[in-house]
């Protein structure tokens, strides 16, 4: 019995990965309201996220130590994915005239990026 119950346990998987969080920290610059940059955020998702399998949301401070950051949530079915996502961003927004190229234009013109931190959740 005790062999069949660790053959078992063989095919169970110990962890099982969640989706990539990549967390971006950012500040908008004067003139950029929240509403500006959730535009922007919400244009990505349209035009770029969903052929490219991510979503992002943002985050403002209703209590923190850091009431001036602000904080993009993108979303991938896992690292894998958001990999494919990435190197697709840094290849497509090197075209000033493409989607992507467009699209990190308007987040440079109305943010500064403070940091970046990446997170499998479960």
């Amino acid at each position: 019995m005790r062999k069949i119950l660790l053959t078992a346990l063989m095919f169970i998987p110990f962890a099982a990965l969640g989706d990539h969080l990549d967390v971006i920290q950012l500040e908008l610059k004067e003139g950029c309201s929240l509403a500006d940059y959730r535009a922007i955020a919400n244009d990505f998702n349209e035009q770029w996220g969903k052929k490219n399998a991510y979503h992002a949301e943002v985050a403002a401070p209703i209590q923190s130590h850091d009431m001036k950051s602000y904080y993009w949530l993108g979303r991938s079915a896992d690292s894998a994915a958001f990999g494919k996502a990435y190197d697709t961003w840094q290849k497509e927004s090197a075209d000033a005239d493409s989607v992507a190229g467009k699209l990190n234009a308007r987040l440079a013109e109305c943010s500064v990026s403070v940091g970046r931190r990446g997170y499998s959740t479960h």
